[in-house]
């Protein structure tokens, strides 16, 4: 039997992991990417003029990302032999409108990716549980195991969570810099997705279903 494209179920025993730093890396790196050749989207072209093609910095940016998104996708493919579905789906979103960025030398499609990505995740979160399903155990089912009221309520958070940023990125790449927007694309999301992350602890630990050692 041939092994599935994306990812198995959280719960399937012959579901390969990804070590935590490493996952995290594949993630993480492109982000990083697009933050650096921004920042630095000048310097690299007057190192390799060749870049220049891409156009000013942050075309410069969003090309680097299209490429070291498809690395990591990828890199986790070869390393799983499956495809994490919500960086698929992230990452077609930034295929697609870097691909728009590029072409139009217009910086509006890739501002607009982060809303167009969060809403898109929130509405697959909060439409699975129209349907009775906890989507959200595709990605913590690994790391957390809940009963089914915890799941539900998790991803009635998480789905909320989602669009949330989709709100944030719209305000902001609207009202400031475009390096301002890049900055809090990359030091503002992540320390505030982490707040939230840890908000939900207490949550997590009155649903978990981890045994206890036996008194």
């Amino acid at each position: 039997m041939s092994e599935p494209i994306f990812e198995r179920d959280p719960s399937d025993p012959k579901k390969k992991e990804v070590a935590p730093l490493l996952k995290l890396a594949l993630e993480l790196g492109p982000l990083m990417v697009f933050f650096f050749a921004n920042a630095r989207g000048e310097w690299l072209i007057g190192k390799w003029p060749a870049l220049g093609a891409f156009g000013g910095p942050i075309f410069l940016a969003t090309g680097l990302f299209m490429i070291a998104t498809a690395i990591a996708l990828t890199a986790s493919w070869m390393l799983t032999r499956s495809l994490p579905v919500m960086p698929v789906v992230s990452g077609a979103v930034v295929f697609v409108f870097g691909a728009l960025t590029l072409w139009l030398q217009d910086d509006l499609f890739i501002k607009m990716k982060p809303t167009i990505v969060n809403s898109l995740f929130g509405a697959v979160l909060l439409g699975g549980l129209l349907f009775g399903k906890s989507l959200l155990g595709y990605v913590f089912g690994a790391a957390f195991r809940l009963d089914a009221e915890g799941w539900r309520k998790l991803t009635l958070r998480w789905g909320l969570f989602f669009f949330f940023l989709a709100v944030a990125n719209e305000v902001v790449w609207r009202n400031f810099s475009t390096d301002f927007w890049v900055a809090f694309k990359v030091w503002g999301i992540m320390p505030i997705t982490l707040v939230f992350t840890f908000t939900q602890m207490p949550l997590i630990m009155r649903h978990s279903l981890d045994e206890k050692p036996a008194e």
